[in-house]
């Protein structure tokens, strides 16, 4: 594959990446425009967003070990048409349970997206040029949230409906290259699928993500105590040791244990988990911003613009630098602004110079991790047929990091009564993480030692 060839591939993968990600962050416009049309509670719409995350989560490693086992080319098209399908019965549907149902359709497709996306970069693209093309990939979802919630005002001017006809041209645009463009071969089949261990893992990731998703953060202990959060949390640790037996015997395991084998994927799976865990804490930025600023939550919102910005400019600018000095340089960097950031929010006091400096920081350092780097590791290290089974696995950890952080933030800002010194106790903690995961940058491999297993 030439470099035209590869150029327009790139793009095909990063528009497919943006139309997924900019579901997400499209939909916040339309929801309580949706709980009027069907005259529900804003707890009952908020089941709009959280169907289309669970079917995402499940989704993610269920695609990508079909796209390792059958071809990345036949499971991107059938994304995409799950994608297009989801968003049709969104659109048209009579009934709160039908714009669930295709909320939960359009998930499951859009979670294969991205990590399916990523393995094709890893099997077409030289290791000299993966870095800056995973980088390109990264950015698209700062692009997303700062395209997504105008593009969703603009639509929301022509009824709710639209947000999903929306979307709908680009899919159906992308089928036809996709069906061309990308690579068909998947590898010979290992053994009989592992439904046992795909069903366990299904239920293991929407029992954690609904026990999660009901804590109260600021009745912390009592909501642990609800039967609509414990038995959940509960049922899914009992889960994981099951999942790990199951997946030890499975002869073509959903998720390998080779995928935990070196130390470098290890790693890289920590990163991912930090990651998720550092993002999920930005959530709660606006609330720090309107206990010390006194603004409004839209303002505090758009403050957050360029932290995003950042983000954006920061994805393939690391993923450049990938190329030209390997993964331990750039985390490291990165891990060490994020710590930076987080210090500069969390210790010192808080006025707009300093809270803009510290977004810089904390978004420059965040593409560090969610875009190209982690994922350019686990492409290096992990084996070829399953690839994209790999980067579904670390884009797992980065959610869950994200549900775990929701709770923790949360919590801790309550137990010392909210405001600036909640919040910035809150992000103290978050800040301790950021240097154990600068720690574990420092043990990365090398550059010369990352390109001898390409060797």
């Amino acid at each position: 594959m030439d470099t035209k060839q590869r150029n327009r591939l790139l793009a095909l993968l990063f528009s497919g990446v943006l139309m997924a990600a900019m579901d997400i962050a499209i939909v916040g416009p339309a929801l309580p425009a949706i709980r009027d049309f069907f005259a529900v509670t804003d707890r009952t719409v908020a089941w709009v967003f959280t169907t289309y995350l669970l079917a995402n989560l499940v989704g993610t490693p269920v695609m990508a070990k079909l796209s390792d086992r059958f071809g990345r080319r036949d499971i991107y098209v059938l994304d995409l048409l799950l994608f297009a399908a989801g968003s049709v019965i969104v659109a048209t549907a009579g009934s709160l349970t039908a714009v669930l149902v295709g909320r939960g359709i359009q998930g499951f497709g859009a979670g294969g997206i991205f990590p399916v996306a990523s393995a094709v970069i890893g099997d077409t693209f030289p290791p000299e040029k993966r870095g800056s093309a995973l980088g390109l990939i990264g950015a698209v979802f700062g692009l997303a949230f700062i395209i997504g919630p105008i593009l969703g005002g603009i639509l929301l001017r022509y009824g709710w409906q639209m947000l999903f006809w929306g979307p709908l041209p680009l899919a159906i645009v992308l089928l036809l290259p996709a069906w061309k463009m990308l690579p068909t071969q998947g590898r010979d089949a290992a053994g009989r699928a592992d439904w046992g261990g795909t069903i366990t893992l299904g239920i293991f990731l929407l029992s954690l993500a609904y026990g999660l998703n009901q804590l109260d953060t600021e009745h912390l202990a009592e909501s642990l105590r609800s039967p609509n959060v414990w038995p959940f949390l509960l049922f899914g640790l009992v889960l994981l040791p099951v999942l790990a037996r199951i997946e030890r015997r499975a002869e073509d395991p959903i998720i390998r244990p080779a995928l935990f084998g070196t130390r470098q994927l290890r790693l890289a799976d920590f990163l991912s988990f930090g990651a998720g865990v550092i993002e999920g804490g930005m959530v709660f930025i606006p609330a720090l911003l309107v206990a010390a600023f006194g603004v409004s939550e839209s303002k505090a919102s758009f403050m957050l613009i360029p932290l995003v910005v950042t983000l954006v400019i920061g994805s393939p600018s690391f993923g450049k630098l990938l190329d030209l000095r390997g993964s331990r340089v750039v985390v490291t960097i990165g891990t060490a602004l994020l710590t930076l950031g987080g210090v500069t929010l969390s210790f010192l006091p808080l006025t707009l110079p300093s809270f803009y400096l510290s977004g810089a920081l904390i978004g420059l350092g965040l593409s560090a991790l969610l875009g190209a780097p982690v994922r350019y590791i686990v492409i290096n290290e992990a084996p070829v047929g399953d690839r994209a089974a790999a980067q579904a696995l670390i884009s797992l950890l980065t959610k869950i990091g994200q549900m775990v952080t929701g709770a923790l933030v949360g919590a801790v800002a309550t137990s010392l009564g909210g405001g600036v010194v909640g919040y910035q106790a809150a992000f103290r903690v978050l800040t301790v993480f950021a240097v154990l995961l600068f720690l574990a940058a420092l043990r990365l491999k090398r550059q010369d030692e990352e390109l001898s297993v390409l060797a």
